[in-house]
């Protein structure tokens, strides 16, 4: 049954996500596009918190959970195989001072597995990274349309990771990522006569950017007991800046454009980016660190914050300097989160159920006509057992309500749910014989 339920999970999203973009944000006209992956539907229900590790989860954000903890505190031996999937849906209103809108996108978002060899443990897996999904439209001063604005793409992460546990309470790890993927817009030009009637003919421009590069992930995760029944538990990761390399093409043609809003090729350029020293370029992905710490009882509750910053200033695109709209600032997020299990070892099902809440106050670093671009969400989630008491695989569901952005100065502000979906599945496939 729980093979099943991963076949069917995976292929319902790889539909969605190949039929639509990864995100329907304007903002991801900007950099690489909109930053996607920000943990797991277990750590995003909490409000992205990711302080927190124990043996049945895999945390995608701190290499040094790979070694995990043993089942013995759920009262079962050996550490599990940890496997997780997740995807989400996105549905957002759009607004602007003179105009309103709605989009949606449907993702897969993460996929990865986390085995235990010891002391030492290990995690790979795949997950779109950022992406690039928008359609945008700018009226010149008598109304008439002046630009459409198209992307596409995005950055995806294939990583390996390992964890060494010091001590009990004492783990680190370091993951490799390994970044590859596009982007790809378009720019066209209305043109008019005298009496304000669009010409015959079009000027589009073309840009893509195939993109890869490798940076690593540092982490480090610190759990002790305060008391009989408290646990002390705190995190921190360091991402150190590095550097994509970007194989840019651009083109400019002469299009025309029928009633359906078709685009018909005349006529096309390549532009010689060789001569212009932007064939090859390099993108700056800026430095980033977290620290995070909470308290709880194991198995029944935890409450913890975390802050991450990012050195999204440092930033650095050669192919498009000429943006003169938008600059960086550096980027900073602060999510407060935790869990609660009524019981955790009981055959009622509610009560071994996991309820998640948390909330995020995010600086996105992206400056537009000197407006600093912000987020906010409040999120909601459940851990629902799969299987029968004594299995520890579990389905996870998120809800996250938010906006993205402003209206003052001519900007958009984006009123979003998420809905976010995961299975969470374990198997001991190391463990002691007792009797031979």
């Amino acid at each position: 049954m729980t093979k099943k339920l991963v076949v069917v999970f995976i292929a319902v999203f790889a539909i969605h996500s190949y039929s639509q973009e990864g995100t329907a944000s304007p903002y991801s006209f900007y950099g690489i596009g909109s930053l996607k992956f920000k943990g797991t539907v277990e750590n995003r229900s909490m409000g992205g918190l990711s302080v927190y590790t124990d043996s049945i989860h895999v945390n995608l954000r701190n290499p040094a959970s790979y070694t995990g903890s043993n089942l013995e505190m759920y009262g079962n031996e050996g550490r599990p195989v940890k496997f997780t999937v997740g995807g989400s849906y996105s549905t957002m209103s759009l607004k602007s001072d003179s105009s309103k809108g709605n989009a949606s996108s449907t993702t897969f978002d993460y996929i990865a597995l986390s085995v235990p060899l010891g002391k030492f443990g290990m995690g790979f897996g795949l997950l779109p990274y950022t992406a690039v999904g928008y359609k945008l439209e700018a009226l010149n001063a008598n109304g008439g349309l002046e630009n459409r604005f198209t992307g596409q793409g995005g950055v995806n992460k294939a990583f390996l990771g390992f964890g060494y546990q010091f001590t009990k309470e004492l783990s680190i790890g370091v993951d490799a990522h390994y970044n590859f993927g596009n982007t790809q817009n378009s720019i066209v030009e209305f043109r008019y006569d005298d009496q304000n009637v669009p010409l015959q003919y079009q000027t589009r421009e073309n840009n893509r950017s195939d993109l890869s590069g490798l940076n690593f992930n540092l982490g480090l995760s610190y759990k002790a007991m305060f008391s009989e029944k408290l646990e002390f538990v705190s995190g921190f990761t360091l991402t150190p800046k590095s550097n994509l390399t970007s194989q840019n093409k651009r083109s400019f043609s002469t299009i025309t454009i029928n009633s359906n809003g078709d685009e018909f090729v005349v006529s096309q350029i390549e532009t010689d980016l060789e001569a212009l020293g932007l064939l090859e370029t390099k993108l700056t992905l800026p430095s980033k660190f977290s620290f995070g710490a909470g308290i709880g009882e194991p198995r029944k509750w935890f409450m913890g914050a975390e802050y991450t910053s990012q050195k999204t200033s440092e930033f650095n695109n050669p192919l498009y300097q000429n943006t003169t709209l938008a600059s960086y600032e550096d980027a900073s997020t602060i999510s407060i989160g935790g869990f609660f299990i009524p019981q955790y070892n009981t055959t009622s099902y509610l009560k071994r159920t996991v309820y998640r809440a948390g909330l995020r106050f995010e600086k996105t670093g992206l400056l537009i006509k000197d407006k600093s671009i912000k987020e906010f969400g409040i999120s909601f989630g459940v851990g629902l057992p799969v299987g029968e008491f004594g299995d520890f695989s579990n389905a996870n569901f998120g809800v996250e309500i938010g906006k993205r952005g402003t209206t003052n100065s001519h900007l958009i502000q984006e009123d979003f749910i998420n809905f976010r979906l995961s299975l969470s599945l374990n198997d001991r496939w190391f463990m002691k014989r007792k009797y031979n």
